[in-house]
């Protein structure tokens, strides 16, 4: 069973940055693919960003790229997301995930979730 911790969310303006962070309660090998996803209230649950651990692969939804970057820490099993240029439109809850092998975009292919960490865009 992994658990997972995200930190780092926030309220900040409009065109600001912050970085996400996700720590797993115990060390992930390099099998596990790593993804960020959110949800606004009254929306579903949407893929944002995901990375393998193995090779370091990334994949982002088209409403973020450019703008946010996921990247891992290896030796800490530990996966970031940069968000830069934030818009109102980022606002949400979001959630870090984990499974096993190649990382996908739904969310229900991810067994492992973290408890949520709020972002609000004000504009």
């Amino acid at each position: 069973q992994v658990q997972l911790v995200e930190s780092g969310g926030g309220l900040v303006q409009a065109g600001a940055s912050l970085r996400l962070s996700c720590a797993p309660s115990t060390r992930t090998s390099s099998a596990y693919s790593m993804g960020w996803f959110r949800q606004a209230p009254g929306k579903e649950r949407e893929f944002v960003a995901s990375t393998w651990m193995g090779d370091g692969r990334t994949d982002y939804a088209g409403s973020v790229q450019g703008r946010f970057t996921i990247s891992r820490d290896n030796a800490k099993s530990t996966v970031y997301l940069q968000m830069d240029s934030l818009k109102p439109e980022d606002t949400a809850v979001y959630y870090c995930a984990a499974k096993i092998w190649t990382p996908t975009r739904a969310p229900n292919d991810y067994p492992y979730w973290g408890q949520g960490t709020q972002v609000t865009v004000s504009s």
